[in-house]
């Protein structure tokens, strides 16, 4: 049993590392793939017994590699956020007529809604 924990732990840790790769090589469906397989593992780990402290040391690198894909992943969001953002604000500011009538520009973002 503590050797299949061992081995379990050790494919997480894989696992967890192929997660990043794929992340930052922008591999969407290797990234699915990886998240899949240690969704599996986690599912597969049922410590009940005190883990030795090899496993204890592998247990933390794993939560330190989980902790950093998560925030690569939430960085890379927040960037794509503040990008549609930024597309998302009009071009041409607003303006006024002769008559002193506000005039406003078109809108923006049509770059990511499509429409020209």
């Amino acid at each position: 049993m503590i050797n299949n924990i061992h081995e379990t732990l050790q494919a997480l840790h894989d696992a967890i590392i192929v997660e990043r790769e794929c992340a930052k090589a922008l591999d969407i469906e290797g990234l699915q793939e990886a998240t899949l397989h240690k969704e599996n593992l986690l599912q597969q780990l049922n410590i009940q017994e005190e883990l030795a402290p090899q496993e204890r040391q592998l247990v933390e690198t794993i939560r330190f590699e989980n902790r950093r894909n998560a925030y690569l992943l939430w960085t890379a969001l927040n960037w794509i956020r503040e990008s549609m953002e930024f597309f998302g604000r009009k071009s041409v500011p607003d303006s006024y007529n002769p008559t002193g009538t506000l005039v406003t520009g078109k809108n923006g973002g049509h770059l990511l809604s499509g429409r020209a």
